[in-house]
């Protein structure tokens, strides 16, 4: 059966910018409705952030059902640039206005939030915005760890599998 050329050249392009969704900040804000992901409520649901462990990334932080929370490297302190199909892969944790994420047992940095380009609240770690991935599928899943070189488990301390810590002059030293 032969696709029509038309059809593949479509599907080409819906797959260039969802890969250019994550690496670019200037695609426009389009936040997915975060229950399609596994575990993961829906914008403005009541969480509370916890922790996970494991022997290679160390302790990290969770949200809903157990799933692991992620920061982006690339982000601007205190604000995040993932949109459009960035935001689609990596939904956003976002609290209702008015409210804060709660911290569970063994999470001692400071909570946060900040607006995100749409409007919606991001919930914010130690000002490191904090993000679920949508392949993983299970609570303790990491299969986010180190994606393009900018996506890192969110670590509670700040060592193991997490992001680098910010340098003095608030880089990443990347």
């Amino acid at each position: 059966m032969r696709v029509p050329r038309i059809l593949l050249q479509g599907v080409v392009l819906v797959a260039s910018l969802a890969v250019a969704g994550c690496t670019s900040a200037g695609s426009p804000a389009l936040t997915p409705p975060a229950s399609s992901v596994p575990g993961v409520p829906a914008a403005g649901a009541s969480t509370t952030i916890g922790t996970g462990s494991s022997s290679t990334l160390g302790t990290y932080l969770t949200g809903a059902g157990g799933m692991t929370l992620y920061v982006r490297t690339s982000d601007p302190a205190g604000g995040s640039s993932c949109t459009g199909g960035c935001a689609t892969a990596w939904p956003p944790l976002t609290v209702a206005a008015g409210t804060q994420a709660v911290a569970g047992t063994g999470v001692s940095g400071a909570l946060g939030t900040f607006a995100r380009p749409d409007g919606s609240l991001q919930v914010s770690y130690n000002g490191h915005a904090l993000y679920y991935y949508a392949a993983d599928t299970t609570a303790g899943d990491t299969t986010g760890q180190g994606v393009g070189g900018i996506w890192f488990v969110a670590a509670v301390t700040g060592t193991g599998g997490a992001a680098p810590s910010p340098s003095p002059s608030g880089g990443y030293g990347y």
